[in-house]
């Protein structure tokens, strides 16, 4: 499959009905995704390997990593209304996802490559730690989003825990109006996508 392909596959993932501003609910963009997942698998960390997608939300990452010829994909989220809108999701495009309701502390399944967007942040001081934490537990390989003025931090924190990022890119990141407390139309935010092995 050409990235193109994985795109427009992708743009058919429906976004959240009930966003959780607590949870930092985004939807991942079609376009970012194929990016992170495309170069998961020119990597060699998408076919034939075991997936998770922690905080998987609408499922974007886990419908693309079994689109690309991943063996097995698991979705995890503690909302149980993101993983209604995942599994209709996983049922359109026609893929083989398991999904599961836990907390990211409650994840113990190891696999081979993780993909994440976790929380920035934003409502809850280091919400992403939690998640970093999980998967460089159960993982090999690890694709997060996070806020890009957060990188130096990132650094330090990963090489504190005996990992290391070994590329990253960034993005621009078009957040919509979406919570009422938003007073813009959309604001466009700096992201950076961390490879972790």
């Amino acid at each position: 499959m050409k990235r193109k392909e994985l795109e427009m596959r992708l743009q058919r993932v429906a976004p959240f009905d009930k966003p959780s501003a607590a949870l930092e609910q985004y939807p991942t963009p079609s376009t970012i995704a194929s990016d992170i997942l495309f170069s998961a698998y020119a990597n060699g960390d998408v076919c034939d390997k075991t997936v998770n997608d922690l905080g998987c939300g609408t499922g974007i990452f886990s419908i693309g990593a079994k689109l690309l010829g991943a063996n097995v994909v698991r979705g995890y989220d503690i909302s149980r209304s993101a993983l209604g809108v995942a599994r209709k999701n996983i049922e359109l495009l026609n893929v083989d996802v398991e999904l599961i309701e836990c907390d990211i502390t409650e994840v113990n399944d190891y696999a081979d490559t993780t993909f994440m967007n976790p929380p920035f942040g934003c409502q809850n001081r280091r919400a992403d730690r939690p998640f970093l934490d999980k998967a460089m537990e159960l993982s090999d390989s690890i694709y997060s989003i996070h806020m890009a003025d957060t990188l130096d931090f990132l650094n330090e924190y990963i090489e504190s825990k005996g990992r290391e990022i070994v590329a990253y890119a960034t993005y621009k990141y078009n957040i919509p109006h979406t919570f009422t407390f938003h007073r813009k139309e959309k604001k466009e935010v700096d992201i950076v996508v961390v490879n972790v092995r």
